[in-house]
């Protein structure tokens, strides 16, 4: 098994195929690098692949103390995974938890980041459900901790906005909760409370967003309510930003859609890498309904 040093000593798991041009990989709380299969398979037969699991999910190591996880440590092990395997630059493309990475990424090491995919990004970032989104990380944390992984994973894979992956891959999403199920106890409960309970509101961060001018490809499915209009809010606040929304598309949108979801970021690749990616006109910036 193939793992990599970070700054304070944890090592992380990463599997690396391809060659060319690097893209990193950064999975949501309910997967793990097994998740981005569909688009490793697709990407790197002209890219090089890098997938990694962000501490707490095994292979990876798994501190004991929660204060070892952080929404800056999530951001800055992208770096670490960067560093190690000297890539100066890469599309670095996240999902959920790995948005919210991702994005920070983006805001810290602009220098280091060819591209940003920002998709499903946005759990308990709006402002009036920031109460609810403590409790509600504060009571899962407890329950992994009571019950275990494998317990509390069938009900945490079965919210609102997985079933439609249940519905449209029934076998794609046994396969999701089975993988699922296997994650670490503590891992995933320190990642509960380090990191998803403690990390900032996206409309606090409307400032770094104004000044962010790595081109960003948002994504989200239209079934995916938490994520909507995060998505706007970003949309609307980053010059390099694009917003795309899947049709009938709930969370797990690389999964759900594999085949629109690589089109979508292959597409966005080549235009970055060929210069030709947009910062928003100063005209398109909002005003009158009409624009007269």
């Amino acid at each position: 098994m193939a793992h990599l040093p970070t700054d304070d000593g944890v090592k992380l798991y990463y599997e690396e195929t391809g060659s060319g041009t690097p893209v990193v990989f950064v999975h949501e709380f309910a997967g793990d690098y097994r998740s981005y299969e569909p688009q490793i398979r697709y990407f790197s037969r002209r890219y090089r692949c890098v997938a990694f699991n962000a501490r707490g999910f095994p292979p990876s190591d798994v501190p004991e103390d929660f204060e070892r996880y952080s929404q800056d440590r999530a951001r800055d092990d992208i770096r670490a995974v960067l560093d190690a395997l000297r890539i100066a630059k890469a599309h670095i493309v996240g999902i959920s938890m790995g948005g919210f990475a991702t994005l920070h990424f983006g805001f810290a090491y602009p220098d280091r980041a060819l591209s940003l995919v920002v998709a499903g990004c946005g759990y308990g970032a709006a402002p009036g459900a920031r109460q609810q989104f403590h409790d509600e990380t504060a009571r899962t944390a407890g329950q992994i901790a009571e019950k275990g992984m494998a317990e509390v994973a069938k009900s945490y894979g079965a919210g609102p906005t997985r079933v439609q992956l249940e519905t449209k891959d029934p076998r794609g999403y046994a396969e999701f909760m089975a993988q699922l199920k296997e994650h670490s106890t503590v891992g995933s409960a320190n990642t509960m409370r380090g990191v998803q309970a403690r990390r900032p509101s996206l409309w606090d961060l409307v400032d770094r967003m104004k000044t962010l001018d790595v081109p960003t490809l948002v994504a989200t499915g239209d079934e995916d309510d938490p994520c909507l209009e995060p998505g706007l809010l970003m949309k609307r606040h980053i010059k390099s930003a694009a917003l795309v929304v899947l049709p009938n598309t709930g969370h797990a949108l690389n999964l759900e859609e594999p085949d629109l979801f690589n089109r979508l970021c292959d597409d966005f690749f080549h235009q970055v890498e060929s210069g030709r990616w947009p910062r928003r006109h100063p005209k398109a910036v909002p005003g009158a309904i009409l624009g007269m």
